[in-house]
This record gives C-alpha cells, sequence and structure tokens, in this order.
C-alpha cells in the first residue's frame, strides 16, 4: 500500500485516465500491454462516475475508483480533504483545498492537463470546467476522439513539456486519453462499427504511444504514476448501448498504480 505522504512533495505525480475503457477490454489485453501492465494486472475497481465529467470532478476530489468487493477494511485512500470528520489511515495524504491539484500545487507542484475528449476541449464554458483545475491545460484536435494517432499527439506535447520544465520543480501531469473512446473502429481495419474487440485493439496502440512518456518520466527523478479508467461503456449488453446508464460494463473499470 502506497504511503502518499511520502511521494507528495518527493516525486511527480502521473494521472492517466484511459476514457471509456472496459475491465473485460483491459484484462484481455494485459500481455499485451507491456508499459501499462509489466509490473503486474489490472486491478477490478468501480468508478464514481458512469461518464466523463462525473468522474473527473469526484476524481479530483480525491474520489478515486474503490475496489470491486464488500471488504473496505484494507482499502486505503490515496487522497482525502481534511477536516472532514471522517477517520482516514496515516498513509492518506491530506489536502486542505477544494481539490487534490490545487492541494498539489499548493505543495509547489506544477500541475498540467493534457485533455482528450470533449469535456476538456475548452471550446464552450462547460468544457473550460475540468482544465480549469490545472495551472496550465492543453487540447489541440489531434488530441480528440477523432485522430488514430491522438495518444501519439498528446504523448509528443507531454514529451515538449517534460523537456522545457525545472528538473526540481515537482510536476503533477494529468493525462485524458481520448482514443479509446469512440470511435474506435478504426483501430481494426475494415470494422465498421465500435465493439469490444476494437476497444482491445485501441489500448493496444494507447499502450505503445504510452512508453516514452514513461521513459521521460522516468528521466526526470521518481514518479508515482496512477492509471484507470473513468468509465466502461456498452456494446448492446442487455439492449443498452453507451454510457451514462448504470451497468457492471459501465461501473467496473481497470485501476493500476505503480512507480517510475
Amino acid at each position: 500500500m502506497t504511503d502518499m505522504n511520502q511521494v507528495v512533495g518527493s516525486h511527480d505525480i502521473l494521472m492517466i485516465t484511459l476514457d471509456t475503457l472496459r475491465y473485460d477490454a483491459a484484462k484481455l489485453e494485459e500481455a499485451n500491454c507491456p508499459n501499462l501492465c509489466g509490473s503486474g494486472p489490472w486491478e477490478k475497481r468501480h468508478t464514481p462516475g458512469s461518464f466523463t465529467y462525473a468522474a473527473h470532478h469526484a476524481f479530483f476530489g480525491g474520489f478515486l475508483p474503490t475496489p470491486a468487493n464488500t471488504d473496505k477494511s484494507t482499502h486505503v485512500r490515496l487522497f482525502h480533504s481534511k477536516n472532514t470528520g471522517l477517520r482516514t489511515d496515516p498513509r492518506t495524504w491530506l489536502f486542505d483545498t477544494p481539490d487534490i491539484v490545487s492541494g498539489l500545487q499548493s505543495e509547489g507542484y506544477r500541475t498540467i492537463c493534457i485533455g482528450g475528449v470533449i469535456f476538456f476541449t475548452k471550446k464552450v464554458p462547460l468544457a473550460r470546467v475540468l482544465p480549469g483545475y490545472f495551472q496550465e491545460s492543453y487540447w489541440r484536435m489531434t488530441f480528440g476522439v477523432t485522430n488514430p494517432r491522438s495518444t501519439e499527439h498528446q504523448v509528443g506535447h507531454a514529451l515538449k513539456l517534460l523537456r522545457e520544465a525545472d528538473p526540481k520543480q515537482r510536476l503533477f501531469l494529468f493525462l485524458n486519453v481520448s482514443a479509446i473512446h469512440g470511435p474506435n473502429h478504426y483501430f481494426v481495419p475494415g470494422a465498421r462499427h465500435d465493439s469490444v474487440d476494437t476497444q482491445r485493439a485501441a489500448i493496444r496502440y494507447v499502450d505503445q504511444q504510452l512508453g516514452p512518456l514513461f521513459d521521460a518520466m522516468r528521466d526526470r527523478g521518481p514518479a508515482f504514476c496512477m492509471a484507470f479508467s473513468d468509465h466502461g461503456t456498452a456494446y448492446g449488453e442487455d439492449g443498452y448501448q453507451g454510457h451514462r446508464l448504470a451497468h457492471d460494463v459501465v461501473w467496473n473499470v481497470p485501476y493500476r498504480e505503480f512507480f517510475l
């Protein structure tokens, strides 16, 4: 179990949301994702929100996906707001701000958001809310869901920022990966519709692109990474399509945390 009080201040922190990745698709591709799963398997967790906007508000408030079991006694939250009256574990990092982003900023972190799906585009007021948590936020058309090379472009921008960053200042880098979100059928030649199979191909693509980012974070010094899905999506199960609905394929998400 990670002691976040030993992490905050001494490590860069990397948070990656693999937008719309289903737990079953992630598990089926573990062996083909050496960057994300080279040091261990995905953990099955429950998301606090059934679509991007809701889930990310919870994440930035310190409410990450929780273990998908009934035994909560062994679960230690990484982040928790101070003075809520609730008991917390000594390994939980307590923040005295409205969210973990500004909390890390108050500890001297430079906070950076590299957006992906529509809620990070900043094109309309609603799409400026989530990026607005950060000191710096970036979005380009090439980062979005319609670009088959979106993760490559997102990682390329992150690498540019890392090269120019002060090596003495800790970073909180957040990356919302858009490639797994629909449309993802173009990752399987000839496919015309999104499916579990096309999402599996998308996560394989994403994993390949994340390698250089992980290497660059290692080069900067110690880093702590959280990689997880914000929600899943339905491809016809019980008649459901999409997300923002209550179904196991939406609520069950893959989660990993590891050191670089």
